[in-house]
């Protein structure tokens, strides 16, 4: 198996390369309805994942789909519009290979972005939160099968994966200008059923801050390569149980549109320090 994945990834990177992605410096992945950052990079190379050897094509709503390559912020820079969900692939493979492929296009910094519901109740909906660590209770892990050791340890440490040093800067640059930031732990869970309130219960008991459906093991695979890490979630709403009203996907998506200008200038930030 380890030879027909490294195979994939080879091959999607070199589709890529001939396409016009060369020398990509960072990867932005863009969570649910944030995908319109994509729009800062002028004069971008645009491909669309059906057109990417072994990419899936995610359908999640608020996720476009197209890879988008140019240079923003004085960086070469990939940005991903549109993610795949472990909960439509049925697979840690699909889901995590468009980051295995940006480490076969040696990016140097995962900027990795997504919404989520609000667990911590000092914190509020409508904030952005920069990761700190995540807890992975997905039940998978993309890591799992014959070690790909060209792209990194078969055992790879995670106590480092967000790095410490760009999450302060982030915190004091978004301070400086005015961005209500804050920090703390992003948990995973497979969805696609959003969470019961006695799920939250539990998450919260265990150290979450917020839960989502996605960034765990695109995080996963970059520190697995030794990638630097940036992670930041929209908390579009607060999870289940904490107010008396159901949850819903466009609730997220919709709730997305007003944050669209502090993310970008967080964005923008992670993508200078």
């Amino acid at each position: 198996m380890s030879d027909s994945l490294s195979k994939k990834i080879k091959e999607a990177a070199t589709y890529l390369r001939e396409n016009g992605v060369k020398d990509p410096e960072i990867v932005i992945i863009l969570g649910t309805g944030l995908n319109n950052y994509a729009d800062r990079i002028k004069g971008a190379i645009t491909i669309p994942y059906t057109d990417i050897p072994y990419f899936n094509t995610g359908k999640a709503e608020g996720h476009r789909g197209e890879l988008i390559y140019g240079e923003h912020q004085g960086k070469k820079v990939i940005c991903l519009a549109g993610r795949f969900h472990y909960y439509e692939c049925n697979s840690m493979e699909k889901t995590a290979f468009p980051s295995r492929v940006m480490v076969e296009l040696n990016v140097g910094r995962f900027i990795i972005t997504n919404a989520s519901g609000c667990v911590n109740m000092t914190y509020k909906a409508g904030q952005l939160m920069v990761i700190s660590d995540h807890i992975n209770l997905s039940g998978n892990n993309p890591l799992i099968g014959e070690n790909l050791d060209e792209y990194g340890l078969r055992f790879p440490d995670m106590t480092y994966t967000y790095d410490r040093e760009l999450r302060e800067k982030l915190l004091k640059e978004a301070a400086n200008q005015g961005i209500d930031l804050v920090e703390g732990v992003y948990t995973m869970v497979s969805g696609p059923s959003f969470e019961t309130p006695a799920e939250i219960r539990y998450i919260r008991n265990i150290g979450g801050d917020c839960v989502g459906m996605s960034s765990v093991p695109e995080a996963i695979i970059a520190n697995h390569a030794g990638k630097e890490i940036i992670e930041i979630s929209f908390l579009s709403n607060m999870a289940a149980g904490v107010l008396d009203k159901p949850l819903s996907g466009a609730e997220v998506t919709e709730a997305a549109k007003g944050i669209e200008k502090d993310f970008a200038q967080i964005v923008d930030i992670a993508i200078e320090i």
